[in-house]
């Protein structure tokens, strides 16, 4: 189900929100990975840059390898593509004026796209200093392209190996009403 946003109320939750990118777009997600009926969309973050994988020996599996998530590492952008900050280990997001938020995983999703990374839900937490992220509360992963470890490769001899795997998604930045 789409939200709509009115310029009005877009108004009131960019002043309350300290300057954030105004959204633009909309989307449809599963039930599973919406925001809480008390959060409200304040800005769109899209990210550009690649998802780190490691070869690794699997823990159940003697003799068996696999590609495990190390740590994502993208730029981030506004919907104009101006740049705002980083994402990175944590996870989390951080704007250019130090605000740092770290995300905890609430809920996952499919991707629509085949060969994309899942679309998330994660609850956000300030762990910097006040800015444009500070008040944000939860946040959407969706739109994903990429990202996906790779299907093969991941051997003994292949152990320690990093897959730096191309991906773009858009960041919903969802704060208290």
């Amino acid at each position: 189900m789409y939200r709509k946003f009115t310029p009005p109320l877009l108004s009131l939750l960019m002043a309350a929100c300290g300057g954030l990118q105004q959204p633009t777009a909309e989307v449809s997600v599963p039930e599973n990975i919406k925001p809480q009926s008390n959060e409200s969309l304040a800005t769109i973050v899209r990210a550009k840059g690649v998802q780190v994988y490691e070869c690794r020996a699997k823990k159940d599996q003697p003799g068996g390898y696999e590609w495990a998530f190390v740590a994502p590492e993208a730029d981030l952008f506004d919907v104009n593509g101006k740049g705002l900050g980083r994402h990175y280990a944590g996870p989390r997001w951080q704007s250019s004026d130090g605000s740092t938020i770290a995300g905890t995983l609430k809920e996952r999703a499919d991707a629509p796209a085949a060969n994309a990374i899942p679309w998330l839900l994660l609850s956000a937490k300030s762990v910097g200093p006040e800015g444009a992220f500070s008040k944000v509360t939860s946040i959407q992963r969706v739109n994903t392209v990429g990202g996906l470890a790779p299907g093969e490769g991941c051997s003994q001899a292949a152990i320690g190996t990093a897959a730096r795997i191309n991906y773009t998604a858009d960041y919903y930045f969802f704060t208290a009403k």
